[in-house]
């Protein structure tokens, strides 16, 4: 498979599973007194989405795992700790949506969301090795996805 086509399919699985979190999360969250761990987690999910893209610029990512050929190596912001900054914010944001209901379903469907995330991560940074020789470093002194623990 091609990789744009494989990022392409990796990328509405990524929007399909997490709107279908958001879909089934959102009566919940507006019926539930008021959870601290979910609103810390979209709290968390937002600002570190809104400081990852920040710190990118527009133009220099792609929605799909395969980079910019004139794109640059970001190593300032959250990059400095986590190579996927993006992923983990979306993946907290699965997370909140899991923790309003807690039942099977969602939790798989996170499952799944992480799962496809991985999956984009490792096809972006097989790109990017060869794409960037200095990805090699990065990779080296950061986290994938949550610094100091993974």
């Amino acid at each position: 498979m091609k990789p744009h086509t494989l990022g392409t399919l990796l990328v509405s699985l990524q929007f399909g599973t997490l709107g279908a979190l958001c879909l089934m999360a959102a009566p919940a969250l507006m019926r539930q007194p008021f959870q601290p761990w979910v609103w810390l987690l979209l709290g968390l999910s937002g600002v570190l989405g809104l400081w990852a893209l920040l710190a990118n610029r527009p133009g220099n990512f792609n929605i799909r795992p395969t980079p910019h050929a004139s794109g640059k190596l970001i190593a300032h912001g959250p990059y400095r700790w986590i190579r996927h900054p993006m992923y983990t914010a979306v993946m907290l944001l699965g997370l909140a949506c899991v923790l309003t209901r807690a039942d099977v379903l969602t939790w798989l469907l996170w499952g799944v969301l992480c799962l496809v995330l991985a999956t984009k991560a490792v096809l972006e940074e097989r790109w990017m090795m060869a794409l960037h020789p200095s990805y090699a470093h990065y990779q080296s002194r950061t986290h994938w996805f949550i610094p100091y623990l993974l």
